[in-house]
């Protein structure tokens, strides 16, 4: 059996457009479950037991359903109660909350790596909250987060193949059709394989990059 590279010449617009779709809704979806975990991780420290209990329904509500489960309602549930929205923008946010559960307990562990007493300390001097926040726990913790994190945005573009299923034109959705107009397997599947690997490449190159930056800062 011999691997037809013309075929992938042939559909290479078709699988660079997916490509491109496939990173720029990662990368959205990717800022989206950082904000949201960070968010959830900030008010899980409130001494609130409500914000406390909301914010552990979400992370536990986030964790225990699968991905495209979350899809479908957004996409097909969401018209029966007025909540249109476009594929890419339902991937998005789909992607984006989910992944914050997973985020959410990724810095609340950072969070808790930090020696109370600093805090304390901070809190007897008046510092504020939010600049304990940014100037004594975040900076001291992102070291220790950045692996995890880089793992979760790895795992959050391997998941955004199930976009496909809602429409979604990313690089498996391409890539059906390409195998779909051509009846190839092997070529398409290679490409896409490929494709997959040089976006998560990227992604681990950039995640170590920035814990060896931030590992020396500290």
């Amino acid at each position: 059996m011999s691997f037809d590279i013309d075929i992938v010449v042939r559909y290479g617009p078709l699988l660079l457009s997916g490509l491109w779709t496939t990173v720029y809704i990662c990368a959205l979806a990717s800022i989206l479950a950082v904000a949201a975990g960070l968010a959830a991780a900030l008010l899980y420290g409130l001494p609130l037991r409500f914000a406390k209990l909301l914010c552990r329904v979400y992370i536990e509500v986030m964790r225990g359903t699968p991905i495209l489960i979350l899809l479908f309602i957004l996409y097909y549930g969401g018209p029966s109660i007025g909540l249109t929205l476009e594929a890419e923008t339902v991937g998005i946010l789909g992607l984006g909350f989910y992944g914050g559960g997973y985020f959410a307990e990724i810095f609340r562990a950072g969070f808790q790596s930090i020696p109370p007493g600093q805090i304390e300390a901070a809190r007897m001097l008046g510092i504020p909250r939010r600049m304990i926040v940014a100037r004594i726990q975040i900076p001291q913790m992102l070291t220790l987060i950045i692996p995890p994190s880089t793992n979760q945005v790895i795992i959050l573009t391997k998941e955004s193949a199930l976009l496909s299923i809602i429409t979604v034109a990313e690089l498996t959705k391409n890539t059906t059709q390409m195998v779909n107009e051509t009846f190839a397997v092997v070529e398409p599947y290679v490409a896409v394989a490929l494709l997959y690997w040089l976006i998560i490449e990227g992604i681990a190159l950039a995640g170590g990059a920035l814990e060896r930056r931030f590992g020396h800062a500290s």
